[in-house]
């Protein structure tokens, strides 16, 4: 059962008499004593909803342990979801999209909600109780409208306070990590705080003037006004003009807001941790005069800044901007993490030294798009090749061929040579196998939502010929279902390709299609929209990509809003020497590591504030645990084993580090087993296939820092 209500600003804070705090990172410390005042960017009212555990709760909306692996939950009127339905749905899809929910995969035995906080497998739901709180963070244009959460379980100890940071991973929206940190803190009755950083689900369909509210209704983009949660900025009659040219499609927030929310991701994490700060002496400060005064505050209380992929990323940004102190440890996996410069930096795997590191996300992103479609035909039978049309791929091939680009007379050669290629800029041969299902599902989609929101650009811009919009059996464009889309806020991921929105190559010959299938106006070949690949790359670079002469005019301007976009968002690898412990997967074909956490290890150590910092390196882990046992993917199952079991391990070593000064693990590879067997029907995953980190590893093991090389083991 959850029961709502709706906070507004304090009397004395709507009078005027005391002020708000400010946005984080730059606003007043946060002291004992003091009165407790909504921070001031947060705008509207905060709403609070109380959950009992049993019907409804805060970790799985009612649906417990097992019903977070049964039938996505249903809505009673699917083109009018409720608030309620819409975050069962959210959270289901969130938790499933995160963590590998097949009982072989080991949830429900080493990992789930029912899996206590000793690591024992219980006959229990897992089913949390308590109060969630929900409000926008904003400038109070209603363009930033970042969405701020903060879950408080019955089990919180206002003795032992504590807050741990789950910042959405992906563009997701805001239980975007709840399977994750955030299942983490609720367990040990830590209060979560969540962002979706300004990503989030938030759509806008152009052709409905349809956008959704902070609750995920869908509600007119006119008539929700600074509450929607995403609206293009496009005037009335812009859009009509647009949509007569490029009709039924769609605007996505990461992609078109213009705001390159990435650089604010770190405050954005700040100001969930203020947040919950405020959450927590409205709900236990003392009462004096008729105002709450702090009890609980960054002196007494433990804070953890943890989550995965871009979330991590946000957490050790904000970790890097914490002037106030609000942050005590940093535990993260596969981070997004961008160094600003790696000078200096020299990474070896066993004796041979990396020989591209530490390039921005943007970088190499546009690189395997241009690559990584060809390259996977080197790597024969590997999950997910069913997926890629061997056709289009080998026309990939020999586009690239004619260009210059590829050496080799067959598509065999070609393919060789992209694949040396992307060895050659950072991806490990463990990462070969996955290239085909990662090009598939991911590339084309990180490419253009980050080349799109790094430069500012908005939809009407349509960056390098691509769009967003409904596709059919064809490929050709069409409108939005209008029930699936009424469900986005549950099932979308925040970044097309994603629940009936795709990516759409306008400038194909013979009219805008799905860019999987179209062709290019300069190859006359079905190659992936090659053309629109080049486009991207050549705003990353300054240059093109196949002449290699240096852009201008127009091109040049819009690569220059890029590349001050890049500049916005890395880091500088100082993080002011919180204890850290940084979890990634060698298999990490999303994220290699060599330009993120291998990288950015390395900097912390050159620029002297990595002394509390650790490296976990694990073997057969990849990027993506849910889909080691998703059945379109044979062949993960087989090969890889979860690294979410890894991220418990470290928020475990550092919840004892905090608590009892137990010692941080040593820097180290964690040799796993995989399952092995036939692809598609592997055996159970045990205990026995993933070795616990040891707190001092083994020589073969250690991964050292010295005379600026950072050295990890083969």
């Amino acid at each position: 059962m959850a029961t709502r209500r709706t906070l507004g600003f304090s009397s004395l804070v709507a009078a005027g008499l005391l002020a708000g705090c400010g946005g984080g990172g730059d606003s007043s410390p946060i002291d004992l004593g003091q009165v407790n005042t909504l921070p001031s960017f947060v705008k509207g009212s905060v709403s609070s909803q109380t959950y009992d555990g049993n019907s409804d709760d805060l970790l799985t909306a009612g649906l417990g342990a097992s019903g977070l692996q049964g039938a996505a939950p249903a809505f009673a009127n699917a083109s009018s979801p409720t608030a309620s339905e819409l975050r069962k749905s959210a959270i289901y899809n969130n938790y499933r999209a995160l963590v590998d929910v097949n009982a072989n995969g080991g949830y429900g035995t080493l990992f789930g909600p029912n899996v206590g906080t000793d690591g024992v497998a219980t006959s229990g739901s897992g089913k949390i109780a308590g109060k969630e709180y929900i409000a926008y963070a904003d400038d109070g244009s209603g363009l930033q409208n970042v969405v701020l959460m903060v879950q408080v379980p019955d089990t919180f100890d206002a003795s032992k306070p504590c807050v741990v940071t789950a910042t959405s991973s992906g563009s997701r929206g805001i239980y975007g990590a709840i399977g994750t940190s955030g299942e983490w803190g609720l367990k040990h009755g830590c209060a979560v705080a969540y962002t979706d950083k300004g990503t989030g689900n938030g759509y806008h369909d152009l052709m409905t003037n349809k956008a959704t509210l902070i609750t995920g209704v869908p509600a007119d983009a006119a008539t929700a006004g600074t509450a929607a949660h995403f609206k293009a900025v496009l005037t009335d009659a812009a859009r009509t003009a647009y949509n007569a040219l490029f009709p039924n499609r769609v605007a996505y927030k990461h992609a078109h807001s213009q705001q390159n929310p990435e650089k604010d991701w770190g405050k954005n994490t700040l100001q969930a941790v203020e947040f919950a700060f405020y959450v927590l002496n409205e709900q236990y400060g003392t009462s004096s005069g008729g105002v709450k005064v702090r009890t609980i505050a960054p002196s007494n209380t433990k804070v953890i800044a943890s989550s995965v992929s871009n979330g991590a990323g946000a957490a050790l940004m904000a970790a890097e901007q914490d002037t106030q102190g609000l942050i005590d440890a940093v535990v993260v996996t596969e981070p997004n993490a961008q160094p600003k410069s790696t000078a200096g930096l020299t990474i070896k795997r066993g004796s041979t030294a990396v020989s591209t590191i530490g390039k921005p996300l943007i970088d190499y992103f546009t690189y395997a798009n241009l690559y990584q479609g060809c390259a996977s035909l080197a790597v024969p039978n590997s999950p997910g090749s069913a997926l890629l049309s061997t056709t289009n791929a080998t026309n990939r091939c020999s586009a690239l061929a004619a260009k210059g680009l590829l050496s080799g007379a067959t598509t065999a050669e070609q393919a060789a040579d992209a694949l040396a290629k992307m060895h050659a800029y950072g991806w490990e041969a463990e990462q070969d196998v996955l290239h085909s299902s990662h090009y598939r599902l991911a590339t084309p989609s990180i490419a253009m939502t980050y080349t799109n929101a790094l430069g500012r650009f908005g939809v009407a811009d349509n960056l390098c010929g691509f769009s967003f919009a409904a596709t059919d059996s064809s490929g050709n464009v069409a409108a939005q279902n209008p029930a699936v889309q009424a469900g986005l806020f549950g099932s979308g991921n925040g970044v097309p390709p994603t629940s009936g929105v795709n990516i759409v190559y306008n400038d194909s010959v013979g009219g805008a299609k799905l860019d999987l299938l179209a062709t290019s106006p300069s190859t006359n070949l079905t190659d992936f929209a090659l053309d629109g690949a080049l486009c991207q790359r050549a705003l990353v670079t300054g240059k093109d990509p196949v002449t290699g002469a240096a852009l201008t005019g127009d091109m040049l301007a819009k690569s220059q809003r890029v590349q001050q976009g890049i500049a916005e968002v890395q880091l500088n690898g100082n993080l002011r020497n919180k204890p850290t412990l940084i979890v990634a997967g060698r298999s990490d074909a999303l994220l290699p590591i060599n330009q993120t956490s291998r990288a950015y290890f390395g900097t912390l150590q050159m620029s002297g504030s990595g002394a509390n910092a650790r490296y976990i390196e694990v073997e057969n882990a990849n990027h993506f645990d849910t889909f080691i046992d998703n059945p379109l993917l044979p062949g993960y199952d087989s090969r890889l084993i979860p690294l979410h079991y890894y991220l418990i391990q470290a928020l475990d070593r550092m919840w004892a580090y905090l608590n009892n000064g137990t010692a941080l693990p040593g820097s180290q590879v964690v040799r796993t087993t995989p399952r092995g067997g036939s692809p598609g029907s592997a055996p159970a995953l045990t205990a026995a296939n993933m070795p616990s980190i040891a707190t001092t590893p083994a020589a073969a093991n250690t991964i050292s820092f010295e005379n600026n090389t950072l050295a990890i083991p083969n």
